[in-house]
């Protein structure tokens, strides 16, 4: 192990509350069957991670970062994933980029479970496409068996959404519309919200031909800022 790793480590060490630690295995489903199952916590908050992450990004290279986001601690991984986004956004130069991307993409077995996907994938994964016009990264994975994969996808269109362009988002969720995981009914579901957020008339003609065949919880979700008379004809069925 190396001595930034290790420095890391203690550091976030220091930080770990033990109520939190005895916490978060139940609110990520450790147990045995669950989607965490097995995954270990130090009990360390996302703000004290970030705290960590912003001080120590500069310091460590790739190939110590790989260590710790193949920890078995949540936090470690976490952490690690924070310092990845904070050199992406803040390198200028394309071919770091890639070797960013490329280091991403070779340590998805490491970001396992929802937290990990959601803060990491659309700030590098999906910007990286949008920018580059590498749709295909984001399709790959939604063909994925792994559904943490899928839900990587998915989410990476944020970065599209945010940019007001809506057509991939709604591909991919189509393509998992019917995935049997509620971790993927919440992640369509968010980012149809999203959506609508920034062009409601593009969230309501996709509800009004996908509406029926949803999952009630992707419905939810979707339709959750919406005028509450219009969620309700769209939760009654009247459209």
């Amino acid at each position: 192990m190396s001595s930034i790793v290790k420095e890391i480590q203690e550091a976030l060490a220091v930080l770990s509350i033990p109520e939190k630690a005895e916490f978060f295995p139940r609110f990520f489903k450790t147990g045995k069957g669950e989607y965490g199952e097995g995954d270990l916590f130090l009990g360390v908050t996302v703000p004290d991670q970030r705290t960590v992450a912003k001080e120590y990004y500069s310091k460590i290279n790739l190939k110590e970062l790989s260590g710790l986001l193949a920890s078995g601690y949540h936090e470690h991984r976490l952490t690690a994933l924070f310092m990845l986004i904070s050199k992406f956004e803040k390198t200028k130069e394309q071919a770091v980029k890639d070797e960013i991307v490329a280091f991403y993409l070779y340590h998805l077995p490491y970001i396992n479970n929802w937290d990990l996907v959601d803060s990491s994938c659309y700030k590098i994964l999906g910007r990286y496409a949008f920018e580059n016009g590498k749709e295909y990264l984001l399709r790959d994975l939604s063909e994925s068996e792994v559904m943490w994969h899928k839900r990587i996808a998915v989410v990476g269109t944020m970065h599209y959404v945010k940019k007001g362009s809506f057509e991939l988002t709604k591909e991919l969720v189509t393509r998992n519309l019917k995935h049997t995981h509620d971790l993927m009914h919440k992640a369509n579901g968010w980012l149809l919200r999203e959506m609508g957020n920034k062009n409601e008339g593009q969230l309501t003609s996709y509800l009004n031909l996908y509406y029926k065949e949803m999952p009630r919880t992707c419905l939810r979700y979707a339709i959750e800022k919406l005028d509450e008379d219009l969620r309700q004809n769209y939760l009654k069925g009247l459209i």
